[in-house]
Parts: C-alpha cells; structure tokens; sequence
C-alpha cells in the first residue's frame, strides 16, 4: 500500500470515529433500550485504561531511549489496544448514560447558583482542562495511528518526525484523562 492510501485510510477512520463520537455523545440516536447497569463501570475502567497507558507511554519512551526497539513495539502495541478499548468503553457509556454536570450534586442536569458557588473556581478549571482533553483527543487520534503504522513499517525517520507531535499530545490526553474522571467522579449519581 502506497502512504498516500495509508494516509487516506487513516484520516477516513480517524473522522469516522470522530462523527461516531459526536453523534452517540450528543445522543442525535435515542437510546431506545434501558441502560444496563455495567455501563455506569466505564467511567472508573477509563480512568484506570487512561493511568495504565500513560504509564505505558512512559515505559515506552524508556525503552526506546535504551534501543530496545522490541519492548517498545510491543509496549506500543499494548498501549494501542487498550486506548482503543478505552475509545469502546467511552462511545457506549456516553451512548446511554446521561450528562453529568461538574458541580450537580442533585443530579437534575442544572446547576443553581448555590451549587455554581460550592463547586466556586473549580469549575473552570474542570472545563479548561476537559476542553483541552477532547480537542487534543480529536487532534491525536491520526498522529498515533499515522506514527504507530511507521513504527510497524520501521519507516524509523518518519514515525520520529510524527512521534514529536503525537507522544506529548497522547500524554497529555491520557494524564488529563484521569484527572477528568477524577474531578467529575463526585458528581456522578451512581
């Protein structure tokens, strides 16, 4: 397969996955069964997956910088699976359990004014830090697939160039990723 097909395939699933996750999340599809109760697990197996892979991203980096190019890929692997579990898990909980609020202690999808000042200053630093998350999240997804598919090529030059931009960023993402749960984990009602 040439780059340029490579590089189409990847952007074509890269935005598939994109609009999948806006449409399930924005709930344009009603959830037309009762949510089963397994789901409401997702937020705490994210987490974990997301401090999993920033560890493995860590590890990774390790071993690269040793020259132990198999423990890398095979660490790469593993921290590719799992972020795309993660990318599972998150599409069906955002599918079927209702929005949470950061600072919505009674769970009613409104936040009143005496609730707006508990969760005080916060609250903002919640939102630019789940911001980031998602735009960031968008942004990676075709760096790491276009720098995992150099990695496994051995296209050694190419997958550095890319791994510049998509290691920090994925970083970033999954470090952020635990501190989202973290943060928003009072709020939810189950």
């Amino acid at each position: 397969m040439s780059d340029k097909l490579i590089f189409r395939i990847i952007m074509g699933v890269s935005i598939f996955v994109f609009v999948v996750v806006i449409i399930l999340n924005r709930k344009f599809i009603p959830v037309t069964i009762a949510t089963p109760s397994f789901v409401y697990l997702f937020p705490k197996f994210n987490a974990i997956i997301n401090g999993t892979c920033t560890l493995l991203l860590l590890i990774s980096l390790y071993f690269i910088k040793q020259k132990n190019i198999v423990m890398h890929k095979k660490i790469n692997i593993l921290t590719f699976l799992l972020s795309s579990l993660f990318l599972v898990f998150y599409i069906i909980y955002h599918y079927f359990a209702p929005d949470v609020m950061f600072g919505d202690i009674n769970h009613n999808g409104l936040l009143s004014d005496e609730e707006k000042m508990l969760a005080g200053k916060l609250r903002y630093v919640y939102y630019v830090i789940l911001v980031s998350h998602i735009i960031l999240a968008a942004i990676v997804l075709p760096l790491i697939l276009l720098s995992f598919q150099r990695g496994l090529q051995m296209q050694v030059e190419k997958h550095r160039k890319l791994v510049r931009y998509s290691f920090p960023v994925w970083l970033y993402v999954t470090i952020t990723g635990v501190v989202v749960y973290l943060m928003i984990s009072p709020y939810y009602p189950f």
